[in-house]
């Protein structure tokens, strides 16, 4: 299926991509709209067609499966994006990286602030960069502000590995990967990642691969 033109009205470009019952196609990098700056989201979708939205991205996440999921990545240049996060993990990798179950939310027209300066650095990987995962350090803790989906003001103070979602799923609709902020010599491929690279800190591939962490 070709990728709908961006000057598409958002709403008619909602639609069509709605008219399939089941998950949407995520699109892969190489596609223009996940380069591109979202628009705002201000009402170019009523109610129940952003209602409709949200649940088509809810599914379209957990059949991926994935645990965040921005607008562009189906192709539409808005600012709205999904997370939530069972974090089914062992106890070591959840000390490790803060990895604590995150409920769905919807985060309509997000950004966010560093709070503090720490940073930590972990693998992650992308819905649409499929196949690769890359060390990404990233402020520990930051400041979210955006509404839900029925325009409610958030302003929440993230850390551990839900900040890092939300600090993904942002860039997202900023029109970046995650690959911008990576240490490239961290790239590795999900079979590396299996067979080599499980630990729940990448000091050891860092040591391996020859970059540092920071």
């Amino acid at each position: 299926m070709a990728t709908p033109s961006h000057r598409t009205p958002l709403a008619e470009l909602v639609e069509e991509l709605l008219a399939t019952d089941g998950p949407l196609p995520i699109v892969a990098a190489g596609e223009p709209v996940l380069r591109r700056p979202t628009e705002r989201y201000d009402g170019q979708l009523d109610a129940g067609l952003l209602s409709r939205f949200v649940e088509a991205l809810r599914v379209t996440m957990h059949a991926a499966p994935g645990v965040g999921l921005a607008a562009p990545q189906v192709g539409v240049p808005l600012r709205i994006a999904v997370i939530e996060d069972p974090a089914p993990v062992p106890e070591e990798v959840r000390e490790a990286r803060g990895r604590v179950p995150q409920p769905f939310r919807v985060l309509v027209n997000p950004s966010y602030e560093p709070v503090g300066t720490e940073r930590v650095a972990f693998f992650e990987g992308c819905l649409s960069v499929p196949g690769w995962q890359a060390v990404v350090a990233r402020p520990a803790e930051i400041r979210l502000t955006c509404e839900d989906e029925h325009g409610r003001p958030v302003d929440e103070v993230f850390g551990g590995w839900p900040a890092r979602i939300v600090q993904h799923e942002t860039d997202h609709l900023d029109g970046m990967l995650y690959l911008d902020r990576a240490e490239l010599r961290s790239l590795s491929s999900n079979q590396a990642m299996a067979e080599r690279w499980t630990q729940p800190t990448p000091e050891q591939a860092a040591a391996s691969l020859g970059f540092e962490l920071s």
